[in-house]
């Protein structure tokens, strides 16, 4: 029998789960997480190994969702030193790089910050020509300063020459070795936001090598030799030299193979799902079995970016979110958690903090650790307490959704034991089985996809034959990520005319997803 292992690396647990080659759960676990990378996934590899009695010789494929690029951006650590070269002079020199970005992360990426001439407009002609030699100086001058290097030009998603030229003269003075970051391949419209994206990108290069390494390493250590890959944040999967090249669409994963892993243990394509994990609970929005993704410019760590990222509303609520008692039977519900110390801080395990899940056990909604613990606690406001927060994730389903009807409802995550059957707002509520590791099923589960934004010139004329075009663009970009050729579709399509632009101007987005090449 051959496997699937899917990995989800969480702030609280790392889930695993082996799957069968019908995608049948074999065996699924959850294990603390590690204060390194490589300490928690082994021991969940070892565990599932060991519990489900598999040969590792079957193990053919093995994913990771991952939260470190994301919590390095948030915590400030680990960060690359990034040279910022931004190719739109005289025309984009208004606002200067880094505008907005936090002074704290300014001082981590240090102070190199480039301005050269070059740029396109919107349908693709020079707004001046590169000025090639003044980015060979910029080479010379950033020769050993820098760990990476993030190149923007203007309207480089219509014409990206600017930027390839400016990284293979990167690339000549600085060698192989150097991680240059294109905008075009990172972010979408919009420049200073797409420059951050591009910014943020190149910072966390050496984190996912390091993730990268660890989750390869703990493979190795017990002897599986698969094929590895990591989740990105529209649900699907890329290689690892995808992922070390843009491991900013690493960030937001969790939620997201939660989503997907919820669809598929539900059964349900369109529908609402509520992750209820130790720390929060993370509500977002599936549409034809893929997230929802934002229409709006996302902050990421105080920095304003551009880039894909799916639609969730998180909340602070979690198993191990800590229940505050104040004077007059009056409380507040977290945002703080005990997150992965729940085991050694909450009362119903012998600790002495009262947190969401001791207040479920209390009132009898689900059965853990040791109930007798909780006797004490005064009813009435635990029921006042379990009722807020019940309405915290109703009033989260209600923001999240885009019309007043009920919506299917899939409760899923490790603390999904904690809320009731029935909610306002859904239609039905499912809790599937299995549902307490959806993400590591998420992503065991996950296909490969391909993306392109690009602006055209359409008219009635050339339409069909410019979006069969960018059809062939994406669909190649998701065989280049590891699909197989032979089923790879067209998973989502956009094209927006763009009024304030002359000459039909249309941006056009598609998005083709397939399984594994095998």
């Amino acid at each position: 029998m051959k496997f699937r292992l899917g990995i989800d690396v969480g702030g609280t647990n790392t889930d695993g789960v082996l799957l069968d080659r019908n995608m049948n759960v074999v065996h699924s676990l959850k294990t603390p997480t590690t204060g390194d990378v490589e300490t928690g996934i082994y021991n969940t590899i070892n565990q599932l190994v060991t519990n489900a009695q598999a040969d590792v010789e079957n193990i053919e494929f093995a994913m990771l969702g991952t939260t470190q690029c994301t919590n390095a951006i948030v915590e400030r650590k680990n960060l690359n030193k990034v040279a910022i070269i931004r190719i739109g002079a005289p025309a984009g020199t208004a606002i200067k790089p880094l505008a907005g970005v936090p002074d704290d992360l300014k001082a981590i990426l240090g102070n190199y910050t480039y301005m050269v001439e070059g740029g396109h407009e919107f349908n693709g002609d020079e707004i001046s020509s590169l000025n090639e030699d003044k980015i060979r100086l910029i080479a010379e001058e950033i020769k050993g300063s820098v760990d990476s290097i993030a190149v923007t030009s203007i309207f480089s998603p219509v014409s990206k020459s600017h930027e390839t030229q400016t990284e293979e003269i990167l690339r000549e003075v600085l060698g192989d070795d150097i991680s240059v970051s294109l905008s075009s391949e990172v972010g979408s419209m919009g420049l200073l936001e797409r420059e951050n994206a591009t910014i943020l990108n190149a910072s966390i290069i050496n984190v996912a090598k390091k993730t990268a390494e660890g989750f390869e390493k703990a493979l190795n250590t017990k002897g599986i030799d698969a094929k590895v890959f990591f989740c990105q944040n529209d649900g699907t999967l890329m290689s690892k030299d995808y992922t070390l090249k843009y491991p900013i669409l690493t960030v937001a994963c969790g939620p997201t193979n939660s989503l997907r892993g919820a669809s598929f243990l539900s059964d349900n394509k369109d529908a609402i799902i509520v992750d209820v994990g130790g720390t929060t609970t993370d509500i977002g929005v599936l549409t034809k079995g893929f997230p929802r993704q934002s229409s709006i410019a996302v902050e990421l760590g105080g920095v304003r970016t551009n880039f894909r990222m799916p639609d969730i509303h998180s909340i602070g609520l979690g198993g191990g979110t800590i229940i505050h008692l104040e004077d007059d039977d009056q409380f507040k519900i977290g945002p703080d958690s005990v997150g992965h110390r729940i085991q050694e801080e909450a009362l119903v395990f012998g600790g002495s903090t009262l947190t969401a899940t001791d207040v479920a056990v209390a009132l009898g909604k689900v059965t853990l650790g040791n109930p007798e613990n909780v006797n004490h606690l005064n009813r009435d406001l635990l029921t006042a307490i379990y009722q807020r927060m019940t309405e915290m994730v109703e009033e989260s389903i209600d923001k999240i959704k885009t019309s007043a009807d009920n919506m299917p409802v899939a409760l899923v995550g490790g603390g999904n034991v904690l809320f009731p059957d029935k909610l306002k707002g859904a239609a039905e509520v499912y809790k599937p089985e299995n549902g307490g590791v959806a993400n590591a099923i998420g992503s065991a589960i996950s296909q490969i996809s391909g993306e392109i934004e690009k602006i055209y010139a359409i008219s009635p004329e050339n339409r069909e034959e410019i979006l069969n075009s960018a059809k062939d663009l994406a669909i190649n970009e998701t065989v280049k990520a590891g699909a197989d050729s032979e089923n790879v579709e067209i998973v989502d399509i956009e094209n927006v005319p763009l009024a304030y632009l002359p000459g039909n101007a249309t941006r056009v987005k598609i998005k083709a997803a397939g399984d594994l090449a095998i």
